[in-house]
């Protein structure tokens, strides 16, 4: 029987953040600098709202990696899986925001520690207690990470564990767009929850109708497929049935982990009432809608609090 800890495996680094937006990074006075990365905030949002959240990572043995540790453990989650390293640095990541929020990444992670971080470091007894364990495509790159995913997916599986997936495409990571694709491709059967963006839609499936492209993203074991929309909203789909719900108005710039904390307070919700993956297929429209809902309004909070980790609302902020 699935537990309650959500488990995430991928990368935590620190976002440098622009001083300015809509210019070119090298136009950009100075940065400042942000805990970040998908799995990390995503853990972050679940253990935000009061569930319990384990990182699967490794850090390097320098002071981006112990800030990155000590702001993850003041938001709750659990650290006891998470190794340092010398034998790599924390990964960064440069942002340039143009005027209109869309973002620039240049990333220095060649390789950087979580890279590193490889399949005999994952034990498949943690997988007793989990809930779930969320993944994306940024550590999916040819490393031993990408192996150690292998692992902890197989894991999961195996212990009846709930599997999902936010490809979180970033194009700067690859030399070769193809190859990203295939691997977020090879991936994605593997999962029963897919979470994809209007911005990656076509690129994946060759369409921007997500109507049209369901029957390529409900393959395999994926059971449901949350479509965020930016400001038009997000859209929920199951092979039965399907909800929508709009956003919440925001007039913040920055929206970095946004999508982030979309997923996390969706898999927050899904364990507060006991979703396993065989009920997955057979929620109502009306769960999904209230689930999507509660998403929207999760990511407004965040993103008028500027989107950091530690501004992800609690549940009493929720209220």
């Amino acid at each position: 029987m699935p537990g309650n800890t959500l488990f995430s495996i991928g990368e935590a680094l620190i976002e440098m953040l622009p001083s300015r937006t809509g210019c070119a990074f090298d136009e950009v006075p100075s940065f400042s600098p942000r805990v970040g990365g998908a799995p990390a905030n995503v853990c972050s949002a679940f253990a935000r709202l009061g569930g319990k959240s384990a990182l699967l990572t490794q850090l390097g043995n320098d002071p981006f990696g112990h800030r990155i540790a000590r702001e993850l453990a003041a938001c709750g989650v659990d650290l006891s899986h998470l190794t340092f390293t010398d034998a790599a640095n924390t990964a960064l990541a440069f942002v340039s925001l143009a005027e209109d929020g869309d973002r620039t990444f240049s990333f220095y992670r060649k390789p950087s520690a979580d890279l590193l971080y490889a399949p005999e470091q994952i034990d498949p007894a943690w997988f007793g207690e989990a809930f779930a364990l969320h993944y994306c495509s940024v550590s999916l790159v040819d490393s031993p990470m990408r192996y150690a995913h292998l692992a902890a997916i197989t894991a999961a599986r195996e212990a009846g564990v709930m599997v999902s997936f936010d490809p979180n495409l970033r194009f700067p990571l690859w030399k070769d767009r193809e190859m990203l694709r295939q691997t977020v491709l090879q991936f994605l059967p593997l999962s029963h929850i897919l979470k994809i963006s209007e911005e990656e839609l076509e690129f994946l499936t060759g369409t921007p109708d997500v109507e049209a492209a369901l029957p390529q993203l409900l393959r395999g074991d994926v059971q449901l497929v949350l479509y965020t929309c930016g400001s038009r909203g997000a859209c929920a789909y199951t092979r039965s049935t399907s909800g929508f719900a709009p956003s919440q108005k925001v007039t913040a710039v920055d929206t970095t982990g946004a999508g982030d904390g979309f997923i996390g307070s969706f898999l927050w919700q899904l364990c507060r009432d006991g979703v396993t993956v065989d009920k997955l297929g057979r929620l109502s429209r009306k769960k999904l809608q209230e689930y999507l809902a509660f998403s929207n309004r999760f990511c407004g909070i965040s993103v008028q609090s500027h989107g950091a980790m530690d501004s992800y609302p609690t549940l009493e902020q929720m209220q």
